[in-house]
Order: structure tokens, then sequence, then C-alpha cells
């Protein structure tokens, strides 16, 4: 199984939670990861592109490979901080 998932990483559940509340009333889920993400991947709008179960630590997988496809899911609690993850493909 492969899929395609973008985050944003913050350092607190509740920067966490005031971004996906700035989703959910619009914003877009890209300029906000330029804008705050920690991880290089912020950059591209907090793209990870595509890759298979058991690539990623454990909390992700689980969501990545579970949770509904096109939804922003979190806060996610992993060792590096607390993800927004947003699934975007799965095969």
């Amino acid at each position: 199984m492969k899929a395609s998932a973008r985050h944003i990483l913050v350092d607190s559940e509740a920067t966490c939670l005031d971004l996906k509340q700035q989703i959910a009333d619009g914003a877009d889920f890209a300029d906000l990861a330029k804008k705050h993400s920690s991880c290089p991947s912020g950059q591209r709008g907090g793209d990870l592109g595509s890759f298979g179960q058991g690539q990623m630590v454990p909390e992700f997988d689980t969501v990545v490979f579970n949770d509904e496809v096109g939804v922003v899911h979190g806060p996610v609690k992993t060792q590096f901080g607390y993800h927004l993850l947003e699934v975007t493909e799965r095969s």
C-alpha cells in the first residue's frame, strides 16, 4: 500500500489546534505549512510525496493508512512534535 500526504509540524498542541481551526475557516493548508511548519517539507506546502507503509513513524502510519482521505487529521503527536496531517491519496 502506498499513500501521499502533506503535513504541518509545530511544537505545541495549542498551535496545532489553532491552525486546524484556521483551515476549517478557509485558510489554505499549503500557505499555513509554509508559514508555520518546522519541517523542511513546509516549503513545499507540507507535501511529503508518496511513501509506503512503515516508512514514517508509527503514529503517522496509523493515520495515513487508516483514516479518511482528503480530511485534515490531528493533532497527531510524534517525537517530532504535533502534526496536522492530510492524506491526499492512497492506493
